[in-house]
């Protein structure tokens, strides 16, 4: 039998139906997101931070810090230290390096509070008062040993490090002491011709 017009079938036709629960949904995803945001991202009481001293580029240096808090978190965040990058933050690509105690390391996982009375060097500290480059920021400069820059003040503290450590004895070595630092650009050639220049001034 035919329904009348007049009368239409009661309740929600499934397209209203569809649509509403679309956006009982996203409202939900939407309220339930905000809250995994503010759960991630708490306020910090400052009973939850602890203090921690180090010297950073030859002046001492106290910070308040959350125990979670890494080291390149802090020399960027809270001290300003732009120059280490964050590049892969899982220590796989180098842009984080620093010295820390004459070694270098990958300061995105080393935690801020392990790093008490130690001296850590970032490429903001290499260049003397004058504003003289240190030899192997003059060398890569020399030997365009970069190109986009971001894989840069890691590269020339790893090189640093490098030659300090003893591994710069051949093109070889210096490329396999080097593998932990990546250049997307690709200026392994002029990087290793960099650190030789500085290896040969320093023995000369």
């Amino acid at each position: 039998m035919a329904r009348d017009p007049a009368h239409p079938r009661p309740g929600f036709s499934r397209r209203i139906f569809l649509g509403s629960s679309g956006a009982v949904a996203a409202g939900a995803g939407l309220a339930g997101g905000a809250q995994a945001q503010a759960q991630q991202d708490p306020a910090v009481a400052p009973e939850a931070l602890s203090k921690v001293t180090f010297t950073l580029n030859g002046k001492r240096r106290t910070l308040a810090v959350e125990p979670r808090t890494t080291l390149v978190e802090a020399l960027r965040d809270t001290l300003g230290m732009t120059g280490t990058k964050i590049g892969c933050n899982h220590g796989q690509c180098g842009a984080c390096t620093v010295l820390m105690d004459g070694r270098r390391v990958n300061s995105c996982l080393i935690l801020a509070l392990t790093t008490e009375g130690a001296e850590i060097v970032t490429v903001e500290g290499l260049a003397d008062p004058g504003g003289t480059l240190h030899p192997m920021q003059a060398a890569f400069a020399e030997k365009d040993a970069f190109q986009c820059g971001y894989c840069t003040p890691g590269q020339i503290l790893s090189a640093i490090g490098c030659i300090e450590e003893g591994h710069a004895g051949s093109a070889a070595e210096i490329r396999e002491y080097m593998s932990g630092n990546l250049c997307r650009c690709g200026a392994y050639p002029n990087i290793v011709a960099a650190i030789e220049a500085v290896r040969d001034e320093q023995e000369g």
